[in-house]
């Protein structure tokens, strides 16, 4: 099996200075110099203002080993009523804040009218001393075993350029109070994504007197790991899915029984696997790999990340149902294909290991079983965090929040790892909190319609009262696709 079959597994009363108050703290404390950030694909860049500051590796250690954290500052554009900076937190774990602001600066663009935007590779990211693994070659075209995952695993841990014990939620939190201070701002608000919501809610834990507002976007609850139920919320997403289909009568149409497809496909490959050549869909080389049970089961979860590949997935299992599996194939290698690029999973293993995996019980394990999903979620981390170190995790981490902030939380109805419900909690922690669900989306609402113009308009007010969601609460999601040819006219 192709490795990526692996990854696609693996899968948070003070006043704001004048412009030139803050300007004159930036440039005695984090020297910024023009830069350009690049798009994570490679199709463009954006300006920014570009800094580094050192830090120590081990907090505890100040006088030892010390990192530099990526700093990056987008200027608001207007200087004259220019609000608290705005930071952005990136999810993954593993992703850097500057790729995926290159990636959505488009949907910040009302946000930076009158906020500067401050962007900081979470150590472990980006340009902040990545925690990255190569995987080998030889498991390029077959399912590793756990012991091969687990020599993987350690390979990658002996090779990175840093302690991944200290490249946990609670060391970034430290960091990004750091990186406020050294840019003079007494009062910031922060925009979180999936993981990154992880970050803010602990940030607020920390630091509420020097926070306005937080968007939370497919927000983790801030009392405990996701982790256990991972499988539950995506077989949740994919029935809602199959539903949606099946209430659309075009799609019913066109796919009268999405689900009993996909449980028959699912026995069928079990059973004997698919060889498939494809073209690979970053190279366009033909790369060939086998799809069994477990890889269907994988990438018909990523699909539920977004509401593009949702809409798809009726015509995906269709097809492959008929045996032809280049859609699904294609699907699983894309999928791939991103997650290598944005992701640094020496990172994303440093949090998972110590911070989600120890709250996965047995009786969690035993009711993944059952699912479509089986136990693969949990069998993977248990291969790859053999041997990782325990790393640095405040004991409060998952505690009771309740903190004095403004909070708009965004969650999609379709969402499989970060459900409306883990939205309504979050909300529930903030004193002053708009929550909105949006209809038939997935992971993420960020470009979705109106987001923009909303998110905009919570930050410069501060608060959610008041607050006109309704141009998002009925947000269309994408049309499924019915056939080669698209969606219905």
């Amino acid at each position: 099996m192709h490795r990526l079959h692996a990854l696609v597994w693996l899968s948070i009363a003070l006043f704001a200075p004048g412009p030139a108050a803050r300007a004159a703290a930036v440039q005695d404390a984090l020297p910024l110099a023009d830069c350009r950030l690049e798009h994570p694909a490679g199709t463009g860049s954006v300006a920014a203002r570009c800094g580094h500051l050192s830090v120590p590796e081990d907090p505890a250690a100040p006088g030892g080993t010390r990192i530099t954290l990526a700093v990056a500052v987008v200027p608001a554009l207007d200087r004259s009523t220019a609000l608290e900076p705005v930071f952005i937190v990136a999810g993954g774990p593993g992703q850097a804040a500057s790729d995926f602001y290159a990636a959505y600066a488009g949907a910040f663009a009302r946000v930076l009218r009158r906020h500067d935007l401050v962007l900081v590779d979470q150590r472990g990211t980006g340009r902040s001393n990545r925690l990255g693994c190569e995987v080998p070659a030889d498991v390029e075209i077959n399912t590793p075993s756990a012991a091969r995952l687990t020599e993987i695993a350690t390979a990658c841990r002996h090779a990175l350029p840093g302690r991944p014990e200290y490249y946990t939620t609670s060391v970034a939190v430290r960091d990004l109070d750091l990186v406020r201070g050294a840019l003079g701002a007494p009062r910031i608000s922060l925009y979180g994504v999936s993981y990154g919501t992880r970050v803010v809610e602990h940030y607020v834990r920390r630091h509420a007197a020097h926070v306005r507002a937080v968007v939370l976007d497919g927000a983790l609850p801030p009392d405990e790991s996701p982790e256990p139920a991972v499988t539950d919320h995506a077989v949740r997403a994919l029935g809602l899915a199959f539903a949606r289909c099946h209430a659309d009568p075009a799609c019913t149409r066109a796919f009268p029984d999405p689900a009993g497809q996909f449980e028959r496909l699912r026995a069928a490959l079990a059973l004997h696997p698919a060889h498939v050549r494809v073209p690979d869909p970053t190279s366009g080389l033909p790369r060939e790999l086998d799809i069994d049970a477990t890889a269907l089961a994988g990438t018909v979860r990523m699909a539920g990340y977004s509401t593009a590949t949702v809409a798809l997935l009726p015509y995906v299992l269709d097809r492959a149902s008929r045996g032809e599996y280049a859609p699904l194939a294609a699907q699983l290698l894309g999928f791939g294909s991103h997650l290598e690029r944005q992701l640094a999973y020496g990172m994303n293993l440093a949090v998972s290991c110590s911070e989600d995996l120890p709250h996965v019980t047995p009786a969690d394990r035993a009711r993944a079983a059952g699912s479509y999903l089986g136990r693969a979620q949990f069998d993977l981390l248990d291969a790859m965090c053999a041997g990782w170190p325990a790393g640095l995790v405040d004991a409060d981490l998952y505690a009771p929040l309740a903190a004095p902030v403004a909070a708009l939380v965004l969650s999609g109805e379709l969402d499989p790892v970060t459900p409306p419900a883990f939205g309504a909690r979050a909300a529930a922690a903030f004193a002053d909190a708009r929550h909105v669900v949006v209809p038939g989306q997935a992971h993420g609402q960020l470009a979705v319609g109106c987001a923009p113009r909303l998110i905009a308009a919570f930050l410069a007010a501060g608060t959610a009262r008041g607050l006109d969601a309704t141009c998002l609460e009925h947000a269309a999601p994408v049309p499924f696709v019915l056939g080669p040819s698209g969606p219905a006219p």
